[in-house]
């Protein structure tokens, strides 16, 4: 089991960049697969980005390649979400979530999930 606490969010400016962080409990952390989800108010938790255990692969949207950069650090027990030019449509409440054998979007494959970090981009 593992429990994960995101930090980093806030509020920016449209244009802006802000790295999200995500820190997990326990000496497993490293076998676990994780992604960053979101979900804007009235709408469905969406996926963002995953890495796999070693961060030699990582997973996008199409929608996301090129503006978000999904990266981990298992020495810190660490996943990070690099996002560069923000957009309002960006705001949102940011999880991470760690599975036991999946980095990809459905999110019937995460076992454990952060209380979130909220985004909000101003224009």
């Amino acid at each position: 089991q593992v429990h994960l606490v995101e930090s980093g969010g806030g509020l920016v400016q449209a244009g802006d960049s802000l790295r999200l962080s995500c820190g997990g409990s326990g000496r497993t952390f490293s076998s676990y697969a994780m992604a960053w989800f979101r979900q804007a108010p009235g709408k469905e938790r969406d996926f963002v980005a995953g890495i796999n255990w070693n961060g030699d692969n990582t997973y996008y949207p199409n929608s996301e390649k090129g503006r978000f950069t999904i990266s981990r650090d298992n020495a810190k027990n660490t996943v990070y979400l690099q996002m560069n030019n923000l957009k309002p449509e960006d705001t949102a409440v940011y999880y991470c979530a760690a599975s036991y054998n999946s980095y990809g979007s459905n999110i019937r494959k995460y076992d454990f999930w952060g209380q979130g970090t909220q985004v909000t981009v101003s224009s």
